[in-house]
């Protein structure tokens, strides 16, 4: 692409050498730089990408965006802005000719839920043959594509060249998982959003966000960056049973199509039946009444239903099709998934890693234990440590807890157990820092008709130990110690 037709997209901006006569592409990290590339530096929270300049230009970029310059090298093209993300936002997009424009795009916010939401948009989507793409937490998905992505919202970069692949294999519409700190770090930047939806808002991400006042805020951006034009048909679908809701409405001109479990909401659902394997209740909707069957448990993905069929029909799909593909869905790996094996317990991984996705998940599973209920809990890396006795306190209603890690990282595991230990409500409960050995002490303490709730890990295949991320799941665990008890037990 002409570079200073690139350039022209910045009004503020200060020019050190010879601009080169065009640019072959745009990146962020230094490693992926090509001949002819632009750089872009960028202060991260962890990185700066000023410090990488050098080794870009070395690996062929001509052209650095910068905010200063802290190389002398002279064989490429610094250009000083005030601001590098908004620039890559620009850039990104001219350079691949705004794909979200070309795409109908959802972008899926809240505190729990946005997986199990934008997976369910995206198989309603393609079992009504409208081919999609989907991007978040499980990674890139498209046909039989899975790629790993490193967030759950990835950079601009990234979501572009999702976008341009999705477009290029004929897809035409794209879901996204947009988290607060994907949001708020203008990882959403320069992308186009025509339906976003909003699952609720719970304490997490305290750490980052200091206050719910403050999280509230940068969820609620999706919805304000929908944008002013209303020439355009856009939509906010929101939780009406959140009080964030009303605020959310607020943010934009756009229609607001609300879902709940009261008679209030557009769509809501009522006489729900729930069952071990599934759910099963009656939509009202603006297309009258239906009987609807999942294979989800628990209410929380009543609600998780509901925002995707309320997308949906803002998107245009006809309701009573969506219903006759709904109960086709899978639930996603690593999200109440069930495992078990004959005369044995039944075990659920899940990703539940808030108070209240665990108080929902246990509540879930209470009608269905035939003897005791085992959580397992866990936590690591200094993330929002005020949240741990809260889940402590939500686990309490089981029989027995386990108390562990999940990606430790630089923390000390004894603090980890230690601010967990301060929310239990009885003594029924045991620290183990070994995440692996507390599995399978859970599995070992369990008998037939007993349930056990592994949360926090759910889908995860790596733990981070001090610096590092190691290769680990609670499901391979799980498969491991049930089959060690198979064979004890005299079984093949």
């Amino acid at each position: 692409m002409n570079t200073s037709e690139l350039l022209d997209l910045v009004k503020i901006k200060t020019i050190i050498g010879a601009v080169p006569l065009a640019i072959t592409g745009i990146q962020m990290d230094s490693r992926k730089i090509k001949n002819g590339n632009c750089f872009i530096c960028i202060q991260g929270s962890r990185m700066d990408g000023h410090e990488f300049a050098e080794e870009a230009i070395r690996r062929g970029a001509s052209l650095v965006i910068a905010e200063r310059k802290e190389t002398v090298s002279e064989s490429a093209c610094f250009v000083l802005v005030k601001d590098s993300v908004k620039v890559m936002g620009r850039f990104v997009q001219h350079f691949y000719g705004y794909p979200s424009s070309k795409l109908t795009t959802f972008g899926v916010t809240g505190t729990n839920g946005k997986t199990t939401v934008s997976h369910m948009i995206y198989s309603l989507l393609e079992a009504a043959g409208r081919k999609s793409a989907a991007s978040g937490t499980l990674g890139f998905q498209m046909d039989s594509i899975n790629v790993p992505t490193q967030n759950t919202t990835s950079d601009i970069i990234s979501s572009t060249e999702m976008m341009q692949q999705a477009i290029d294999n004929g897809c035409e519409a794209m879901i996204f998982e947009t988290s607060s700190h994907g949001i708020t770090s203008g990882r959403m930047w320069g992308l186009t959003m025509d339906i976003a939806i909003f699952t609720n808002l719970t304490r997490d991400h305290l750490d980052f966000h200091k206050t719910m006042e403050h999280y509230g805020y940068a969820k609620g951006l999706l919805f304000a960056q929908l944008g002013q034009d209303v020439s355009k048909s856009k939509y906010a679908v929101l939780n009406s049973d959140d009080p964030w809701s009303e605020a959310f409405s607020k943010m934009t001109p756009f229609e607001t199509i609300t879902y709940g479990l009261s008679e209030q909401s557009d769509f809501w659902a009522e006489q729900i039946n729930y069952k071990e394997n599934g759910t099963g209740f009656l939509l009202h909707s603006p297309e009258g009444v239906h009987a609807v069957s999942t294979s989800f448990i628990g209410e929380f993905n009543v609600y998780n239903t509901l925002a995707a069929i309320a997308a949906l029909y803002a998107y245009g799909l006809d309701i009573s099709k969506m219903l006759s593909c709904i109960s086709r869905i899978a639930p996603v790996a690593g999200r109440m998934e069930k495992l078990a094996y004959p005369e044995g317990p039944v075990v659920y991984i899940d990703y539940s890693h808030t108070p209240d996705a665990i108080e929902k998940a246990i509540s879930s599973l209470l009608p269905f234990r035939k003897g005791r209920l085992i959580a397992l809990i866990g936590s690591g890396n200094f993330r929002d440590r005020g949240k741990r006795p809260i889940m402590a306190e939500k686990a309490s209603v089981a029989d027995y807890v386990v108390i562990t890690t999940n990606n430790p990282g630089k923390e000390p595991p004894a603090s980890i157990l230690h601010d967990f230990e301060k929310g239990m409500q009885h003594g029924r409960y045991i620290c183990i820092e070994d995440r692996a050995e507390a599995v399978r002490h859970a599995i070992r303490q369990a008998e037939e008709g007993d349930i056990i709730l592994l949360t926090d890990k759910g889908h995860e295949d790596t733990m981070l130990i001090g610096s590092r991320y190691y290769p680990y799941s609670d499901k391979e665990v799980v498969l491991e110690q049930l089959n060690v008890q198979e064979r004890a037990d005299g079984r093949t």
